[in-house]
């Protein structure tokens, strides 16, 4: 009696949770194609209830495995015959309805977190979604703004660039004019070096010279004395 009491009331309780698991997805559905803008999962209250009722389930599913382990405990008693079929045929049935219970329970309950799971990822991307073409005006702005800044970098970056060509021009123009400015130098002191040795020697010919006119004017002086002497004797 204690078995089919358990039974039924688990088959209710099945139910439900069955028609709770498919109005759940039935709203989520609705929610997602009157509304964009809706969000996926809302309804905390179907999630509270699905927990109570697992909850429930489970510790009905609990006591009719408890139950069920009695009746195995009594048919294996010495006191029962071992060759009464009726009752290990009802005992099999029992199992058998909670193996069917326990798989129906799971099973409806791994097809109700597949679908809030997956109603979670959709809202997510929903939301990711909404966001971006919410901030999509501001995110072009803002990427007009860094192209022109990324432009202006650019331009500045030539600019220095063609700066610092043209101060290497100079640089090297200024070291070739540095080179031919000492080579002039060189030149320079060289002749002046030179023109000393050069200027004594003209004046060593002019010194020459006036010692050859001072001999000359003296010799023809003496001459001439001499000969206006020999003309008045």
């Amino acid at each position: 009696k204690q078995a089919r009491q358990l039974e039924n009331e688990l088959d209710l309780k099945l139910v439900s949770f069955s028609k709770l698991c498919t109005s759940y997805s039935s709203t989520r559905d609705g929610r997602r194609d009157s509304s964009d803008t809706t969000p996926l999962l809302n309804g905390s209250s179907q999630d509270r209830m699905f927990e109570t009722m697992a909850v429930e389930i489970e510790q009905l599913l609990g006591k009719l495995t408890g139950i069920n382990d009695k009746m195995a405990e009594y048919t294996n008693s010495a006191g029962v015959p071992s060759l009464n079929a009726a009752l290990m045929h009802t005992l099999q049935r029992h199992r058998d309805i909670l193996q069917d219970y326990t798989h129906e329970f799971h099973k409806t309950k791994a097809n109700f977190l597949a679908i809030r799971e997956r109603e979670n990822l959709l809202g997510s991307v929903r939301k990711d979604i909404e966001s971006y073409k919410s901030g999509s005006g501001v995110n072009n702005r803002r990427t007009e703004l860094f192209l022109k800044e990324h432009e202006h970098l650019r331009n500045s970056d030539r600019l220095i660039e063609e700066t610092i060509s043209i101060a290497m021009a100079t640089k090297e123009n200024m070291t070739s004019q540095r080179g031919m400015l000492k080579s002039i130098q060189s030149k320079m002191n060289t002749l002046a070096n030179r023109f000393p040795a050069v200027n004594n020697l003209i004046q060593r010919i002019n010194l020459r010279k006036r010692r050859d006119s001072l001999i000359l004017g003296g010799i023809i002086g003496i001459c001439t004395i001499l000969l206006l002497l020999y003309a008045f004797h």
